[in-house]
């Protein structure tokens, strides 16, 4: 009798098992999804148009659409209609440790990949192309970089951008205070109190500050790049099942061209007011990444 429990015990193991995706088995990361019936995605709070709030409090933009799309194939392979999803959010510093620790999934924001965060995270293709600029007032006289000599800026902590700024007026030996930052809001509050005379980040995210901003005539984008920031959605690393999965998904809306249509959405003009036409390279990086099955 014991044996017959344990042998009907043992077969239905095997049938629990089988009825789990062969990609669920092996990835730990959908693993702990499939256990808590819940995913949960990181989300900048001020990074237009990529991931910002909505009037209802609710994360939106480009970058939160496309993570939802990998949620939708996601609650295919583990048969989770129903999977709850988990916004947390992140900001510049905390994004790559809660990817890295497993507190969030999934990152959606605008993160620039490089071979240093790679130690800690995996990339997804390339979804965006940028680089870092100056937010300047009208009326300030700052055109460029050259033009920042004495004057002070602000840059946000941990962003490659402090890294680009700070390493670019180095090279070119002008003498800028740096005021470091957490965020894009504060960046601008230290702008509009005339605490700093410029802000170095990635152009589309100034001009998404200035779609938000007060008065959003009084501000402007200056200057020539000096870095070059191919942006991506972050991911857990060492988990090739679960990359799989999202590189599958991102792969799939570049080849059928629904991903053109999500980034024309936010950028063209968006409904931010951020007119930035799909471009050439950008159109390219799709293309080539639209890696056949």
């Amino acid at each position: 009798m014991i044996r017959t429990f344990r042998t009907a015990l043992a077969a239905a193991a095997i049938v629990l098992a089988g009825a789990l995706p062969a990609l669920a088995q092996e990835s730990p990361t959908l693993k702990k999804i499939k256990a808590s019936g819940e995913i949960s995605i990181g989300h900048r709070e001020a990074s237009v148009p990529f991931a910002f709030m909505d009037q209802a409090g609710k994360p939106q933009g480009y970058s939160v659409d496309l993570c939802l799309k990998i949620v939708d194939e996601v609650k295919k392979e583990l048969n989770l209609p129903n999977l709850k999803v988990k916004f947390v959010a992140i900001n510049a510093q905390t994004r790559i440790p809660l990817i890295a620790n497993g507190t969030i999934d999934l990152e959606c924001g605008s993160t620039t990949s490089n071979l240093t965060r790679a130690k800690q995270v995996d990339f997804l293709p390339v979804t965006f192309i940028t680089g870092s600029k100056l937010l300047v007032k009208k009326g300030s006289g700052i055109k460029s970089l050259a033009d920042m000599n004495g004057k002070r800026a602000s840059v946000s902590s941990g962003t490659t951008n402090e890294k680009a700024f700070l390493a670019e007026v180095e090279k070119r030996k002008i003498k800028v205070e740096t005021v470091m930052v957490k965020d894009h809001p504060q960046a601008m509050l230290n702008l509009e109190s005339g605490r700093v005379d410029a802000y170095a980040s990635d152009d589309v995210l100034l001009y998404g500050m200035i779609s938000t901003a007060k008065d959003p005539g009084q501000w402007e984008v200056v200057g020539e790049f000096f870095s070059y920031d191919p942006y991506s959605l972050m991911i857990p690393r060492n988990d090739s099942e679960y990359r799989l999965l999202a590189t599958r998904t991102i792969s799939d809306l570049m080849r059928s061209g629904e991903m053109a249509s999500i980034y024309n959405k936010w950028f063209n003009p968006g409904p931010t007011k951020i007119n930035m036409p799909l471009s050439s390279d950008l159109k390219k990086a799709f293309e080539i990444q639209a890696l056949p099955h």
